[in-house]
């Protein structure tokens, strides 16, 4: 069944310019669709005008009727003094008046026993408890704990709320609507890693349909099996993950190149040759005339593929500083606290050269507060922080500011870098500044451009620290790779703290996790570093389930030849052990199978399920592995 219809849509915001033109696909029930292009290119402008919120030119689109549709980007008004709390009951609005209906009918009840009364009130008992009527604050709970919403928060006026929190709590509200149809405009843009990955979770286990535009190309691959790319206002489709996407994309790319090349190289042979007949033909053979014009028409209709088009990378690098010695930074004993609640105590940490650090952590975890410290934009409440003697630091903050947004771009860096307009102008055009955009007021520009031109004006400062905060958060994909390209240069050392997980995987080779007031200090990449949080979580399920006698006997594996008192008895008694051990998880885990496909229309009971099962197969594998090192050292003991 077909949820999505849109037909030859055409969409003008200036005469003459055709923002989309002749955009044409479906996206059936069930799909989950991610929706890519450049910033600019239609993308949200589509989504409002799926909704109805915004009007079309040409075309056509169709909605499934019946089916519910809810759109993030759009934050509803709300009545003045409605706490977070009213909004996410407005999700419950049907159950409401239900609710109503119900304490009307008792009401009327105590006064008689009408037959026809005490029917409607069993038929809408039984509706209001199939809806979930009796689970609304058990779903609110779980939905604000995934997406970070406190219960501080929940108490606060909505309109007191930051766009990034005004957004976190739409986006709950809409989960909780229970709509068939969710239109997502960057729904990863103010969430943390923690929330982020719940939301993954819960898209991995909703039924109905999604189409998402997204920046976010990890959580494109976790999320999307279909990828609709708007590219000159129509639609180019990609059946698979970003992944793919990214892949096919390039080979399409070649594809196209060499059959243009192709085409071009036989219009050349071909021009050649009609060349040379036309000189037959003014030599006096007049025959050849009609075979230049036949040859001149077979050419006309071979130009019929334009060269494809590839946005070309940003020759950009960073200006690098020699770095001398092995000390980059020194902190110990760090402590900062704001308004009696303490970020963090006690911090001791130390980089070397040639370090890259992710600092990662839930939103409001102080990650931002202790790069000011590290910069010396903020003071700590004790301890200290010291930089190596050599270290020139460049920075990129996650809210750029400028001091005069008033001037142009040339000016801000003619003024900002001492240097002529010809060179400010190469430079910015290296950073896809051009033409008549150089003379637009900083003003003007995006908050992804800002970012762009602040990268633009770092990348002259001779640096061999670079710190990012934030560096991918307002970008598109093609504008998160440019600057991927730039640190990829840099050779220096690095510290960022990003919730863009494709970009902590590439760069990352050390993670600071920052929780509870303390930092984990990680040295690996951002995959170990997720596997061994993994391991751990396994190895504790797996702890809490060992027999007694596994646990004594752990010393003993530590040295180089084991010996067991009693020879292979206590080995095999083990080894009995955690095979019974391992077949009654495998019982367990057969059992939660059976439960999950009974609940498969209760998408809350299935959430619950699922939690159990990943539980349960942490704590298999780490059975699985017991079993494991167990048997083999019963082999050899008996070898």
């Amino acid at each position: 069944m077909i949820d999505i219809s849109v037909s030859n849509l055409v969409k003008e915001f200036e005469v003459g310019t055709k923002i989309l033109d002749g955009l044409t696909f479906q996206v059936d029930t069930g799909e989950r669709v991610g929706l890519l292009g450049p910033n600019g290119c239609g993308k949200t402008t589509l989504l409002r005008i799926l909704t109805g919120a915004m009007d079309y030119d040409e075309g056509e689109v169709m909605i499934a009727p019946g089916k519910r549709m809810g759109l993030i980007s759009q934050i509803p008004v709300y009545p003045e003094g409605y706490t977070v709390e009213d909004v996410l009951a407005t999700a419950f609005e049907p159950l409401r008046k239900m609710e109503d209906e119900l304490a009307r009918l008792t009401r009327e009840m105590a006064s008689g026993t009408d037959p026809a009364l005490m029917s409607r009130y069993d038929k809408l008992t039984t509706a209001y408890e199939a809806a979930g009527g009796y689970e609304t604050d058990t779903r609110i709970n779980k939905v604000c704990n995934g997406l970070s919403i406190p219960q501080a928060m929940r108490e606060q006026l909505f309109e007191s709320l930051s766009g990034g929190e005004k957004t976190r709590v739409n986006l709950a509200r809409l989960i909780l609507e229970d709509t068939d149809i969710l239109l997502l405009d960057e729904p990863t843009n103010h969430l943390d890693l923690r929330a982020t990955e719940w939301l993954e979770e819960y898209l991995g286990k909703f039924k109905g349909t999604v189409l998402t535009v997204s920046h976010d190309r990890y959580f494109l691959d976790q999320v999307v099996d279909r990828i609709i790319e708007i590219q000159e206002g129509r639609a180019e489709f990609y059946q698979g993950s970003y992944s793919f996407y990214a892949v096919e994309k390039e080979r399409r790319y070649e594809e196209k190149l060499k059959q243009y090349e192709k085409e071009q190289a036989k219009i050349e042979q071909l021009e050649k040759a009609a060349e040379q007949m036309r000189v037959w033909a003014y030599s006096g053979m007049d025959k050849t005339f009609k075979r230049v014009k036949s040859m001149e028409k077979r050419i006309e209709r071979m130009r019929v593929t334009d060269r494809p088009k590839k946005e070309r990378k940003m020759e950009v690098r960073f200006g690098e500083r020699e770095f001398r010695g092995d000390e980059v930074l020194t902190i110990k004993g760090l402590t900062k606290g704001f308004g009696g609640r303490t970020l963090f105590s006690g911090l001791g940490l130390e980089v070397a050269g040639g370090e890259r650090i992710a600092l990662i952590g839930d939103n409001g975890s102080g990650k931002t507060t202790l790069l000011k410290m590290i910069l010396g934009e903020e003071a700590p409440d004790g301890g200290k922080v010291r930089m190596g003697p050599t270290v020139k630091v460049g920075y990129l903050p996650q809210y750029v500011h400028f001091d005069h947004p008033e001037r142009s771009l040339v000016d801000t860096l003619i003024y900002a870098q001492d240097c002529t307009a010809q060179s400010a102008r190469n430079r910015l055009a290296a950073f896809k500044f051009r033409g008549e955009d150089v003379f637009k007021p900083v003003s003007a520009l995006s908050g992804g451009e800002q970012s762009r031109l602040r990268l633009c004006m770092l990348m002259d400062e001779k640096i061999n620290l670079l710190v990012l905060d934030e560096p991918t958060n307002h970008l598109d994909i093609q504008s998160r790779e440019w600057i991927e390209e730039a640190v990829e240069e840099y050779e220096g050392n690095l510290l960022f703290v990003s919730h863009d997980r494709y970009f902590i995987d590439r760069f990352a080779s050390r993670i600071w996790l920052l929780e509870n007031g303390q930092i984990t200090d990680f040295r690996g990449t951002y995959q170990e570093f997720q596997a061994a949080r993994a391991r751990g979580a396994a190895g504790q399920a797996a702890s809490d389930t060992v027999p007694a006698p596994a646990k004594a006997a752990e010393p003993e594996r530590k040295k180089e030849k084991p010996k067991r008192p009693g020879g292979t008895k206590n080995l095999e008694k083990e080894v009995t052990a955690a095979e019974r051990a391992v077949a009654k998880a495998e019982e367990a885990m057969d059992a939660l199978s059976l439960q999950i496909e009974e609940a498969s229309a209760d998408y809350l009971k299935l959430q619950e399920l699922y939690e159990q099962r990943e539980a349960l197969e942490a704590e298999l594998q780490g059975l699985y592995d017991r079993w494991e090192t167990l048997s083999a050292q019963l082999e050899e003991a008996r070898g």
